[in-house]
């Protein structure tokens, strides 16, 4: 089976948690973005409507994750330069895949292969993912 879906906005890394006290004893974790349950509830609909009613996949998932970032204001008019600056990439997929849980495959584990890019958006293209999912 093979699922391709795009998913439009800003995509936000999944960053280190914050402790932030204690709460009934327990202990309480704050994420540092606040941008990114957004993002994954993004991720997680979009996923859904693809996944049109179909069970959650079992078997090994192989991912390709292509990231479109916002253009900065202060990149080239005429030229896009690479995207070297931060969100790191490791922390961008980290987001997608536990978008993915429990709405396309019941684990992240279930990942064996995970192709990741990142790029600055052209003049006048918004930002995004593109997700191609192949499972077995």
């Amino acid at each position: 089976m093979r699922l391709w879906l795009h998913v439009p906005g800003s995509p936000a890394p999944q960053g280190s948690k914050s402790f932030k006290g204690f709460r009934n004893g327990r202990g309480i974790l704050v994420e540092s973005s606040a941008a990114v349950g957004p993002w994954r509830e993004r991720i997680a609909l979009a996923a859904h409507n693809a996944m049109s009613g179909r069970t959650l996949l079992n078997g090994p998932i192989g991912l390709e994750l292509a990231f479109v970032l916002p253009r900065p204001k202060s990149a080239p008019k005429r030229t896009t330069p690479p995207a070297v600056k931060r969100p790191d990439l490791d922390k961008l997929a980290r987001a997608v895949l536990d978008a993915l849980t429990n709405v396309v495959f019941s684990d992240d584990s279930q990942v064996t292969s995970l192709m990741c890019s990142k790029r600055l958006a052209d003049i006048d293209e918004p930002p995004g993912l593109t997700i191609t999912l192949e499972a077995a």
